[in-house]
C-alpha cells in the first residue's frame, strides 16, 4: 500500500533521540549514523506501510542496520508512527509504552 504521507507523534522524537545519546555514547558519530538510518528507513514507508506483520496492536517494522522496530498505524493514505523502540529492552516495556501511545 502506497501513503501519502508519513506522520510521526512528538513521542518519536524523542525515542530516536534517546537512540542518538546511547550510540553516541558508545563511539562519538554513531548517533548520528543511527538518526540517518532510521530516518531513511521512516522515509521506507511512504513505499512500504502495510506490509509488515502486526504485533500489540500496531504495524511493525524493523530498522535495517540497528536492533529497533518501528510502529505504525494507517488511516485512508497517512501512516502515523508512534513509537521507534530499541527491540533489546524488556518486553513488558515494549508494551508498556505502546499502551500509551494507542490512539
Amino acid at each position: 500500500m502506497k501513503v501519502r504521507k508519513v506522520i510521526a507523534l512528538k513521542e518519536v522524537v524523542v525515542d530516536l533521540e534517546e537512540g542518538r545519546r546511547f550510540y553516541d555514547e558508545k563511539e562519538q558519530g554513531v548517533g548520528d549514523y543511527f538518526f540517518d538510518s532510521l530516518i531513511s528507513d521512516l522515509e521506507s514507508l511512504k513505499l512500504y506501510a502495510g506490509i509488515h506483520s502486526k504485533r500489540l496492536g500496531f504495524y511493525r517494522m524493523f530498522s535495517k542496520r540497528f536492533p529497533f522496530a518501528i510502529y505504525y498505524e494507517i488511516n485512508k493514505d497517512i501512516a502515523s508512527v508512534v513509537a521507534v523502540l530499541d527491540m533489546r529492552r524488556h518486553p513488558s516495556w515494549i508494551r508498556g509504552k505502546l499502551d500509551k501511545r494507542k490512539s
